[in-house]
């Protein structure tokens, strides 16, 4: 049986991110409705590590809270990313297992590369470092990955220190790095800040370790994967970048999406089989779709739940707490909150439904408004299965319409409606013969005398 051996993650969330001109820290922008340290987060956890520590710098609370429980290191001055990893030595001491350092702004690397780099780091020729590589089509300024004659890592050479020879190798540094821990607080305490910045590098830990006789190794990922976001521009490339990926999955596990490049998903999205998606559908956070379902274009959906069978759209918007039960019909301009809608049910046109119950089978005329809030507080309708509710109507909280109960159209309803009642809520018609044009004979005669 191979004995376990200990593995701790070191994601580096210091940077300002000044480029963003933000005052959220850069890690903290959404990629998919998801922080990017959340998505870094997110594949760490699919490696099960011992330790997780997130380096931020001072002040930054809300990335603590947002990392949280993980517990964070503070780099108290920005002096590089070699001096990023020692402000997260005192919670890793005594630590001799593997060390996986990533970086907070890189939000698309996948638990698969993880896995790689610790793979390679455990490899027979056990190599103080294992640093994570692309080939990008356009190489660039990155620095370059120099390999010797047996494959592995000899030297990383930044571009501007880099020969014409050593320029024309297309295998480029992405950052990452996986360390024997034994060996690597005692190669990055010797790294120097010798340079045009005076900063602390960790890429220059290959160059020590090589000239202590430490084999280095090189994992590839593709470049797509390893993307940085330093601006808004960049943080809009990423964003396509896993929206094409989100909408690949969401086809591969069998969802018809009519116009792919159109769907916005959120990381979190979860769309069962058979599932048809309309052009222009938004996904935010915590939308669970069941089979069968249809959504239809300019839909907006978010932190709810879509039962089986279920028709949504086109242009609906399902807010928080929504709860669309099997083969109920949600149809167009009708904006749903905090509210369930029960099998069969249909609220099919120019509806407003919020802290309520719909019941199945239950049919809400066009026009109709739950009028939920006073000013102070929300209160509840209840719709009973069956009901009938006529168009234009208002359902003024907290009010009770019973089982297969009929409100006639133009109602404001404001006591409970017992079971199979018809209930009527509005002005009596009258009729007065002859007074509009009276009236038009009159204004027209006024009109005249001033002229």
């Amino acid at each position: 049986m191979t004995q376990h051996r200990p593995l701790a993650c070191v994601i580096l969330a210091a940077g300002k991110g000044t480029r963003m001109k933000s005052d959220l820290p850069k890690v903290l922008h959404r990629v998919a409705g998801r922080p990017m340290v959340g998505h870094v987060l997110s594949a760490v956890r699919a490696l099960d590590p011992d330790h997780v520590v997130v380096v931020v710098g001072p002040g930054m609370d809300n990335v603590a809270d947002a990392v949280a429980p993980y517990p964070t290191a503070v780099q108290h001055e920005q002096r590089g990313t070699a001096d990023a990893v020692r402000a997260a030595f005192g919670l890793l001491e005594g630590f001799d297992g593997d060390v996986v350092v990533l970086y907070g702004d890189t939000p698309l690397v996948t638990p698969d590369t993880l896995r790689a780099m610790v793979a390679a780091r455990r490899q027979s020729s056990d190599p103080a470092v294992v640093v994570l590589g692309m080939r990008p089509d356009d190489p660039g300024a990155y620095g370059r990955l120099i390999l010797n004659a047996r494959g592995g890592l000899e030297k990383i050479v930044e571009y501007l220190d880099a020969s014409e020879e050593e320029r024309q190798v297309t295998l480029c540094n992405a950052g990452l790095m996986a360390f024997d821990g034994a060996r690597m607080f005692d190669l990055i305490s010797r790294i120097g800040n010798a340079n045009a910045k005076s900063e602390y590098y960790l890429t220059d830990v290959v160059q020590i370790a090589r000239s202590n006789g430490m084999a280095c190794a090189v994992v590839e990922a593709a470049p797509a994967e390893v993307v940085g976001v330093n601006s808004r521009a960049e943080l809009s490339e990423v964003e396509k970048l896993i929206q094409r990926r989100l909408r690949k999955a969401a086809m591969d596990n069998g969802a018809t999406l009519t116009d792919p490049d159109s769907v916005t998903f959120c990381v979190d999205t979860r769309l069962g089989r058979d599932v048809i998606v309309g052009p222009h559908v938004v996904f935010g956070p915590g939308v669970v779709v069941a089979d069968r379902v249809e959504i239809k274009a300019f839909s907006h959906l978010e932190q709810v739940r879509v039962d089986s069978g279920a028709q949504v759209g086109p242009y609906a918007r399902l807010r928080p707490g929504a709860e669309i039960g099997p083969d109920a019909h949600i149809g167009n301009f009708v904006e749903i909150k905090n509210a369930k809608i029960e099998a069969g049910a249909k609220v099919n046109h120019l509806t407003y439904i919020g802290d309520a119950r719909v019941g199945a089978k239950a049919n809400i005329g066009a026009g109709t408004i739950t009028c939920n809030y006073d000013g102070y507080a929300k209160s509840h309708t209840d719709i009973g299965a069956g009901a009938f509710i006529g168009s234009n109507t208002a359902l003024v909280a907290p009010v009770r319409v019973g089982d297969g109960a009929i409100v006639g159209a133009g109602s404001v309803v404001t006591t409970d409606v017992e079971g199979d009642a018809l209930v009527v809520a509005r002005g009596r018609q009258q009729a007065y013969t002859g007074w509009a044009k009276r009236f038009r004979e009159r204004k027209q005669n006024e009109k005249a005398k001033k002229a």
